[in-house]
């Protein structure tokens, strides 16, 4: 059966009447905060192409200049000062309504703990930008000490337990994922009664795998994003208003009703 298309009616009951609601979040949640996405029209790389290059680990740790505009890159990174956005606030309030099951995101930014979601329902897959981590010994340290070094004046602060290479806490491509954290984010998926994916254009793996084994397990799938995805087509629902309002009108009847 095709997907309603903009049936917010239909997803906002669902919300109500669900359970059990896991959430997937991309990029488009946090450029509210003023947090640009990566592939948009404003994004960072189709700004500035060549930037994706500091996001593969292997050019990471072979191109000293490479790193060291990383490090400026992170130093200057709107989440240090960046506000929740109203997306973030709504899942908030998913979550203090009882509905939550699980907060997936694919976001480093940290904006949905401070807006208040509870960090043991936050499912990080691809890490954090508030850590930095050794790839010699793996010793993780906050990130605050690493860009306080940086200003300083270390262009490429090393590890000061081993001496090896630091980068933030972020999956890069070329790394893999937490195998706990990929663990935690299937198990969401394949136990929630709807799955929704908010901001995400769907194109990563494999965080976008995860609406197949919400719906191979029987959930309910709406997705919510300005432009089509991969796959819509499973999608129960498609909602592409913008997600600072949408999310907000999904659980308003729940914040009403508290």
């Amino acid at each position: 059966m095709a997907p309603a298309v903009d049936d917010e009616v239909a997803v906002t009951r669902w919300v109500r009447s669900a359970g059990s609601v896991t959430v997937l979040t991309g990029a488009g949640v946090s450029t509210d905060s003023g947090i640009p996405d990566f592939r948009g029209p404003q994004g960072l790389w189709t700004r500035d192409p060549a930037a994706q290059r500091m996001f593969d680990i292997r050019s990471y740790v072979t191109d000293p200049d490479l790193r060291r505009r990383s490090w400026r890159t992170r130093a200057r990174h709107p989440a240090w000062s960046a506000p929740p956005s109203a997306g973030h606030h709504a899942l908030v309030e998913l979550e203090r309504a009882g509905r939550l099951r699980a907060l997936v995101t694919q976001n480093i930014d940290g904006l949905h703990q401070r807006a208040g979601s509870d960090p043991a329902r936050v499912l990080e897959l691809h890490g954090t930008l508030f850590r930095a981590v050794c790839l010699d010994c793996g010793d993780l340290t906050p990130m605050a000490d690493a860009l306080t070094r940086l200003a300083a004046g270390e262009d490429d602060p090393a590890c000061l337990r081993c001496g090896g290479l630091l980068k933030s806490a972020t999956v890069s491509f070329g790394q893999s994922l937490d195998p706990a954290v990929l663990r935690a984010a299937r198990q969401a998926a394949a136990e929630c009664e709807l799955f929704l994916a908010v901001g995400s254009s769907l194109t990563v793996q494999p965080a976008a795998g995860l609406i197949r084994v919400a719906a191979a397990a029987g959930a309910r799938v709406a997705i919510v994003n300005a432009a089509p995805t991969p796959y819509d087509p499973m999608a129960d629902a498609l909602l592409r208003g913008p997600v600072g309002r949408v999310l907000p009108a999904l659980v308003a009847d729940l914040v009403q009703g508290r």
